[in-house]
């Protein structure tokens, strides 16, 4: 047939080996894309197989603090920067001296703000100074504050009477903590995660299943400090001489866990 229309042998023949290649190619695709679609169900069918269940644990743990943090501020003023300075300071330096007979270490002393800045008056209201008056000088300002950490409780109440006699201006952030807190919050986890295999024990027992594996673990922990507020921000007096009492209460630690089981 190929001599009476003219073509060459040769001709036809490579033309039926292209056809034949491009079916093989084709059946080839065919085979790829059939693997990948029965790979995929296969994948399905594996995350099908894995069966778990999740389940939550609470521990608490309430302790008495042995801590309490307190911070102490002090301010002077002068029309010399210097002199204000030098009075903040002499403030300052008294109190840590104060403080350090008291036991507390001067490790556990740090300044945690410390400003300059002009204040200012205004003249009166006048046709050049319509909005206010002019500015004037009334001194320059130095404050500084100082956060303290007070390991022995007990003298929580007579370090907070005795600084008001070295020219503190106020004391504020009163708090309780513990210092090994740590300690408290892998206790309270422990607790938690006690109280998850306990309900996934009876959980198991329950559907007739038993645990394999653990396959996911979190926590969120409540951590919380106890605050002296009714000291927050009290400007203290000169003569003051009646040492308050300074309950601290406890601090409970809470742990809420959530731990995920394999079961079969």
């Amino acid at each position: 047939m190929c001599q009476m229309w003219g073509w060459c042998p040769g001709a036809c023949m490579k033309g039926h080996g292209y056809k034949i290649v491009k079916i093989i190619l084709l059946i080839i695709v065919l085979i790829f894309i059939g693997k990948m679609i029965c790979g995929g169900h296969e994948g399905w069918n594996d995350n099908k197989i894995v069966n778990t269940i999740t389940v939550s644990g609470t521990g608490k743990v309430s302790v008495k603090p042995d801590i309490a943090t307190v911070s102490f501020g002090v301010s002077a003023e002068s029309l010399d920067v210097a002199k204000a300075q030098t009075d903040s300071a002499t403030k300052i330096n008294n109190i840590i001296d104060f403080l350090k007979t008291k036991g507390v270490d001067e490790k556990d002393i740090k300044t945690t703000n410390y400003n300059i800045y002009p204040r200012y008056n205004y003249g009166p209201v006048t046709q050049s100074y319509p909005y206010g008056g002019k500015q004037i000088l009334a001194a320059y300002v130095v404050s500084q504050t100082v956060e303290v950490k007070i390991r022995d409780i007990s003298k929580a109440g007579a370090i907070l009477s005795g600084v008001g006699e070295f020219g503190v201006t106020d004391v504020s952030g009163l708090s309780f903590t513990v210092d090994n807190d740590q300690a408290v919050k892998n206790q309270a986890r422990d607790l938690a995660i006690e109280d998850a295999k306990t309900q996934a024990q009876a959980e198991a027992k329950s559907l007739g299943v038993k645990l394999v594996r653990i396959t996911a673990f979190s926590e969120n922990g409540n951590y919380p400090m106890v605050y002296g507020g009714g000291y927050a921000g009290i400007s203290m007096a000169k003569d003051a001489s009646v040492a308050p009492q300074v309950p601290t209460g406890e601090n409970t630690v809470t742990s809420n866990v959530s731990i995920t089981y394999e079961i079969r």
